[in-house]
């Protein structure tokens, strides 16, 4: 029976010493291993993340899909601190020369908070306003997403093994890899979401720490559950918190369905007080409402509403963006002017920004409904050339012409498994009260349903990756399950090992077989459409 310890704070597993007698490998080399494989395995999976995403990163040399706002909006943000209007048809002249085209000083208006762009803007402040320049902070969050996930894997799982095949699969996931080596913001906010997700996560352990710190001890060395201590322990200052609060207001800060997410992580970690303090031997809410419940949203809401004002610095000091003198304009007189005139003219932004998100409606090829996400119903191709044989790449031995795509696309394979992986971890949620499942599920749900209650508004598959890394997470949920619990006889263990070894090959397998569509790479049009395995895909 595992004892009240255990289960305030879980134990990692090891690997089974019958399988280093096996490998041959002596006892004393195998602890330093495991030890080194905590950091050392999420490290080596980051690399081989970090050696694909900035692999030619710089390739195709064009502006590609929304690259053309984000990318000219934030190199307008780090020279002058507010987003400019850029002349149309510009593209060619920056891909060109861009030291000849000037950041132009009219306000552009855009419908975006700017911390995506900050971002954005820093590669090309290093490394220039070039293809390379903006993708290249995309890149290194996607590449430090894969390693966040690791270590966030071993931490939920107890298991170095199943958070280390977590990241693989993120690495290994198309959308992601499409994502990290363009200049959009959906993977700037994902990355935001996921550090916030690892900090409640880091802090869970910590609160359950000192609740088991401060539980008695019998005489035979046994933690034993406490009503006065499980309602009343002060856990005081939680720094964990407080980081989650700041990731959620920088992800909101990129792009506004962050608020979502900061809501459900809020209802998130409180339900988590709320287990750890029953746990003890608290009773079913009166310690989390009195120790609890104001603190997480001190520690989180407040953070991350301060944060998202400071995120506009540069529009407020600059004094020269889009709707930054509304107030002392068209804006004067009111209930309201107590208040500074930027807030209000940020206000009145907001509300602009609001009245142009839901009202796009406008048609596009490459829209999708959020039903169609999971199974990949319609990607989004963001570059498309034909080139002639012996030109940009395409053999010259090709009879005819070749494809050159970039298409946002998850990896088929392992997104089906996925599917699949949800009801797993639903079913365990439910039926097993399995927190894990709980919070996996709560992470995917934050990131995809709300686009359900903007059915009519234009929408992409690609804000789905959001909550690539949560998918992930349960697919090698699902793997652990297949491979079988700890004590599991052999012969079980084998069989399922064997069988998440061959899901995990045909996923990897299928990740190379795609790697054309997510590289530009040119090649025959037959090869070409033979990747097109859904007429909704062409």
């Amino acid at each position: 029976m595992t004892g009240l310890r255990e289960r305030l704070v879980p134990p990692y597993t090891r690997p089974s010493e019958r399988l280093w007698a096996v490998l041959g490998v002596p006892p004393r080399l195998a602890d330093r291993m495991i030890r080194w494989s905590a950091w050392g395995g999420p490290l080596l999976v980051a690399l081989v993340a970090g050696v694909l995403r900035f692999w030619n990163l710089g390739s195709p040399k064009a502006v590609i899909f929304d690259e053309t706002y984000y990318a000219k909006d934030a190199w307008a943000l780090v020279n002058q601190g507010y987003e400019g209007s850029w002349p149309k048809d510009i593209d060619k002249s920056i891909l060109k020369d861009p030291s000849s085209v000037p950041v132009p000083t009219d306000p552009g208006y855009v419908v975006h908070p700017p911390v995506g762009k900050w971002v954005i803007g820093l590669g090309e402040h290093f490394f220039g306003f070039n293809p390379f320049g903006w993708r290249f902070m995309v890149a290194l969050l996607g590449t430090l997403s894969v390693l966040m996930l690791c270590r966030i894997g071993r931490r939920l799982f107890r298991s170095t093994f199943l958070g280390c095949l977590a990241g693989a699969l993120l690495a290994v996931d198309g959308l992601h890899f499409v994502m990290s080596r363009t200049a959009l913001l959906d993977l700037v906010l994902m990355f935001f979401v996921l550090a916030a997700f690892g900090c409640l996560l880091i802090d869970r352990d910590w609160a359950r720490r000192r609740l088991a710190a401060a539980l008695p001890v019998d005489e035979e060395g046994v933690l034993r559950p406490d009503r006065e201590v499980a309602e009343n322990l002060r856990l005081g200052l939680r720094p964990w918190r407080i980081a989650a609060g700041l990731m959620l207001g920088l992800a909101f800060a990129t792009k506004w369905n962050g608020l979502y997410i900061l809501a459900a992580f809020g209802i998130m970690c409180v339900v988590w007080d709320l287990g750890a303090r029953r746990t003890a031997g608290g009773g079913p809410f009166w310690g989390v409402f009195r120790r609890d419940l104001l603190p997480a949203f001190f520690s989180t809401v407040p953070v991350a509403i301060l944060t998202y004002i400071a995120s506009w610095t540069g529009w407020i000091v600059t004094d020269k963006g889009y709707f930054r003198n509304w107030a002392e304009t068209a804006g004067k007189g009111g209930n309201w002017t107590w208040l500074p005139d930027w807030l209000r003219s940020l206000w009145h932004y907001e509300n602009e920004v609001y009245s142009f998100h839901v009202n796009l409606t406008s048609g596009h090829t490459y829209q999708s409904n959020p039903w169609s996400w999971i199974v990949l119903g319609r990607p989004v191709s963001y570059f498309y050339e034909d080139p002639a044989a012996g030109t940009d790449g395409c053999p010259a031995s090709t009879a005819g012409k070749c494809a050159r795509e970039v298409l946002a696309i998850g990896t088929p394979l392992l997104w089906w498994a996925g599917a699949f992986a949800l009801c797993y971890v639903l079913y365990r949620w439910f039926f097993r009260r399995d927190w894990r499942a709980g919070a996996i599920a709560c992470a995917v749900a934050a990131g995809w349903l709300p686009w359900f209650l903007y059915q009519e508004r234009t929408i992409f598959l690609f804000y789905a990756v959001v909550f690539v890394p949560f998918l992930c997470l349960a697919v090698a949920m699902m793997i652990g399950a297949i491979v079988g619990p700890a004590g599991s006889d052999e012969r079980r263990r084998t069989i399922g090992a064997v069988g998440a070894g061959v899901l995990v090959l045909l996923i990897i397998w299928n990740f190379i077989y795609f790697w054309p569509l997510y590289t530009g790479t040119a090649i025959p049009l037959d090869a070409w459409r033979n990747r097109m395995w859904l007429d909704t895909w062409v």
